[in-house]
């Protein structure tokens, strides 16, 4: 069963990269609802946003393991994150860019990092 999942994901890695890299520009550009939940964790976005780069940044080392550096990837994807902070600010009226939302990112993008280094280690992709 493993054998056959890893043969159908082989060449898929890179779609897999570009859907969670469009789902992220799309859940944090579009308008979010008012939920009646009330959930009492501060920062839970926090969280959130590193959960979302730590999948983005795994995405695309897994995707490009043989064919870009890291660093690339890694400086890539802050840089992503960047850009939608400033989209966030700039094109829509009801989301904010937030520094603390950029430095959420980029815990996420370097857990993402530490994953795949761990991962890589023990499958030699290295």
């Amino acid at each position: 069963m493993q054998k056959h999942t890893k043969t159908l994901l082989k060449d898929n890695f890179i779609y897999i990269a570009i859907a969670i890299t469009i789902a992220v520009v799309y859940l944090s550009l579009i308008k979010m609802p008012k939920l009646n939940v009330t959930i009492k964790f501060g920062h839970l976005d926090k969280i959130q946003h590193c959960i979302a780069y730590l999948c983005l940044s795994l995405s695309w080392l897994v995707s490009t393991k043989k064919r870009i550096k890291k660093f690339i990837v890694v400086l890539l994807c802050i840089v992503f994150g960047m850009i939608i902070e400033v989209l966030q600010h700039t094109v829509t009226s009801y989301r904010t860019g937030d520094v603390l939302d950029v430095v959420a990112n980029t815990i996420g993008i370097l857990i993402g990092l530490l994953v795949f280094n761990k991962y890589s280690k023990k499958k030699s992709y290295n």
